[in-house]
């Protein structure tokens, strides 16, 4: 099978959240045989040894988007105070969403239209192509146009949901992506979230398959470090739509339990209480960091927490390291992990303390409780399970 994708980035210096889950995934897509081709959304073609990179058409229009939307975003939180307290925003556009929108539809879209035609029409052998959380109001057109060239099945894949989604009105620095799109003009959507598939639906998508995320465990692997020397370590940067729960696990618990070491990797998170700041160096730190911690903190986002089964990374990354990990209230978490066994999941702010304060008395379980975790990613969770899953669905479609 040979696949292009549209990806919204390949650049891992970039703050698209998303990013290196989409490299796990290519790269398992070509661990079992699949051709794939990957062209940019924003930024450079960068390389790889799993995908052959294309050009990205309108990496001028959208350099210099990136630079205005970013100065616009640094005067907005100056003057707003968003910066110590975000907003959360509704669905709603705003006068200068539909003017990026407009202007993307009239400058970028044809660009990648043509683009993705000439790939089309060099490499007929392309199965299918597949967009990788692109802002899709940006490109409306250009899948209906390219389906009745070239035949070819076209999906849009929204890594994102449900934040996207126009009921929840994305993330206050994010893109509104559905307001002006045209849903039915795909072959199909995928979803990481089983709990927003029924909204795709009732935007318009003609058919709904759900992919969660995934790990990779050869990258997120467990690291011989010379001792647990951390208590409780939290990684995630923002409070946004988890202020109550990083208080809760991080500034208070860290002043009920004055014996344990905090350790937090982040930024904008508030007042830490006792929690130390660790830097981040690199991506090897981080990991390192994770694994000498006795308990890693999973914090999750209410949008997705809230929202049956909708998958994040950060749940199968931790497992994947066989990492301990303890979670807030997250709905759906039992579709990949057994809580009791496999991870532990607190209802409510008391309960996490004393969660907490046991698994720091009891090694043994501890330890077990991060083995059954990676255990179940190798048997279940890797990308190289989500690479055979997203096959079925494009053969399905072909």
């Amino acid at each position: 099978m040979k696949l292009l994708f549209v990806v919204s980035s390949l650049d891992l210096t970039q703050p698209f959240s998303a990013t290196p889950a989409w490299w796990q995934l290519l790269k398992g897509l070509y661990e079992i045989g699949v051709e794939v081709i990957a062209a940019p959304y924003q930024g450079a073609p960068i390389e790889s040894l799993w995908w052959r990179a294309a050009a990205n058409p309108a990496k001028r229009y959208g350099d210099l988007f990136k630079m205005a939307r970013d100065t616009l975003g640094r005067v907005t939180q100056l003057t707003s105070g968003r910066a110590s307290a975000p907003v959360e925003r509704r669905g709603d556009e705003s006068i200068g969403d539909r003017l990026v929108r407009a202007t993307a539809q009239r400058l970028i879209a044809p660009l990648w239209r043509d683009h993705l035609d000439r790939l089309l029409t060099r490499e007929p052998d392309i199965d299918a192509v597949i967009v990788l959380t692109a802002p899709l109001n940006h490109l409306t057109g250009v899948a209906g146009d390219l389906i009745a060239r070239h035949g070819k099945p076209i999906f849009y894949y929204d890594g994102d949901v449900p934040a996207s989604l126009p009921s929840m009105g994305g993330f206050d620095t994010g893109f509104r992506i559905y307001q002006g799109a045209d849903l039915s003009e795909y072959s199909a959507f995928i979803s990481n979230s089983a709990g927003g598939a029924a909204e795709l639906t009732r935007l318009g998508a003609r058919a709904v398959h759900v992919l969660y995320y995934g790990a990779d465990p050869d990258v997120f692997a467990p690291v011989d470090v010379p001792a647990q020397d951390v208590d409780a370590f939290f990684y995630g940067h923002g409070r946004e739509y988890r202020a109550e729960w990083i208080d809760a696990m991080i500034r208070d618990a860290s002043h009920a339990l004055p014996d344990a070491r905090f350790a937090v990797r982040g930024t904008r998170l508030g007042d830490r209480g006792r929690a130390e700041a660790l830097p981040y160096l690199s991506f090897s730190k981080l990991r390192e960091y994770a694994c000498r911690s006795k308990v890693n903190l999973c914090i999750t986002r209410r949008a997705h927490a809230g929202t049956f089964a909708s998958s994040s990374s950060r749940p199968f990354e931790l497992a994947s390291m066989g990492c301990t990990i303890l979670a807030t209230p997250y709905l759906g978490i039992e579709t990949w992990f057994e809580p009791g066994r496999e991870l532990i999941l607190i209802a409510e702010r008391d309960e996490g303390i004393e969660r907490l304060r046991w698994l720091l008395a009891h090694d043994a379980e501890r330890r077990a409780i991060g083995a059954a975790a990676r255990a179940r990613v190798l048997a279940q969770h890797t990308f190289r399970h989500r690479a055979h899953e997203l096959v079925q669905i494009v053969r399905a479609a072909i």
